[in-house]
């Protein structure tokens, strides 16, 4: 059975703070060894109405984390508690 992913970026293509984010993410969750996953909000016409003007958006357990940027110590905090 697959890990369920404990951290969702929200992104686009093109996105280059998604790209910062995705970089952080990933180590992150390299370090602590839990799984994330991304999904492209041009995918989804409720995700786009809700997360354009915030993306990248970071949701951890479920519940948003961050937007614009991924603070990579508060990230860690958050997977720790």
């Amino acid at each position: 059975m697959a890990e369920t992913p404990r951290i969702l970026l929200l992104g686009k293509p093109g996105c280059h703070l998604c790209d910062e984010a995705r970089e952080v993410i990933a180590r992150v969750s390299r370090d602590l060894g839990v799984a994330w996953e991304e999904r492209d909000i041009t995918m989804s016409a409720e995700d786009t109405r809700l997360y354009w003007d915030q993306i990248p958006v970071t949701f951890v357990d479920g519940v948003q984390h961050d937007f614009w940027r991924v603070d990579e110590s508060r990230l860690r905090q958050a997977l720790a508690g």
